[in-house]
This record gives C-alpha cells, sequence and structure tokens, in this order.
C-alpha cells in the first residue's frame, strides 16, 4: 500500500514517497504520500500526513500500538514525529545515505537524548521504493 500511495504521489509531480500506518491488526489508520508542492508545505512528508490523520481519528498524540509504513528512509523530522508520536515500529523501503535519519545522518533513535526508540526494520522492498526514486528524479533531470 505504501508504494501504491508513492506511486498516486508521483503522478500529483510529488517525490514519490508513501506512507502507511496500521493498527496493532494490521488494519490501516491512515495511508497518504508526498504533499509537498501541492499544498506549497515542506512539512507535508508522508509521514507526517498520517501521523496527524491517525492522531485526529484516534483523538490521541501517541500511536504505540502502531507500525509506520514507508517507502524512504524517515528524513530527521519525520524520524523525530515519529518518536514524538510513540509508534511502535518503523519499516522502510530505501535506504537515503544524504536524508535520511534513523540509519543515516543524525541516526535519531541512537542519539542518548532520543526519549523513544521504536523498533526500526528497513530495506524492505527496497529495490521496488529505490526504482520508484530513481525514476522519478531521472525524468526530472530530462
Amino acid at each position: 500500500m505504501a508504494l501504491d500511495e508513492a506511486r498516486k504521489a508521483q503522478l500529483r509531480g510529488e517525490v514519490p514517497v508513501g506512507a502507511v500506518l496500521l493498527d496493532s491488526n494490521g488494519q490501516v489508520v491512515a495511508a497518504d504520500g508526498n504533499r509537498t508542492e501541492e499544498l506549497s508545505d515542506a512539512s507535508a512528508h508522508a509521514e507526517m500526513l498520517v501521523l496527524r490523520a491517525a492522531g485526529r481519528l484516534r483523538g490521541s498524540a501517541r500511536l504505540p500500538d502502531c507500525e509506520i509504513v514507508v517507502t524512504l528512509e524517515p528524513c530527521p523530522m519525520c524520524a523525530a514525529a515519529i518518536s514524538a508520536f510513540r509508534v511502535g515500529r518503523v519499516v522502510f523501503g530505501a535506504y537515503d545515505p544524504k536524508g535520511g535519519g534513523i540509519e543515516h545522518g543524525p541516526q535519531l533513535y541512537r542519539a542518548p537524548g532520543s526519549h523513544f526508540r521504536p523498533e526500526v526494520v528497513g530495506g524492505v522492498r527496497e529495490g521496488e521504493a529505490a526504482g520508484l526514486l530513481k525514476a522519478f528524479f531521472a525524468e526530472l533531470r530530462r
């Protein structure tokens, strides 16, 4: 589903990143793709959108029983928000050596000051997720 959300984002002219938030039963709580261009909002990353939507739907700023699945390693902003929402597990596809905030860059969950460290699983369907991004940026360069 996250890959489908990424493809929808690409059709809107957005960087193809998608995210899905699942509850403890595997039911979808929220799903979306990047909307930074559409909303003229640099914080409208897929992860931020699903976290905000889930918080509103559940009436809570804490989502400890949830799992977020995203096609790209979350950036530092999104990684911090995932921690602030206390999401229990993060699953991502493509690694992001330049802009990632979990396995790359500041590695927020490994920092001594990290208040909450979710379980992290990276590289799930990495080739497919990375392929979407590579194709998108190759097209932009043409």
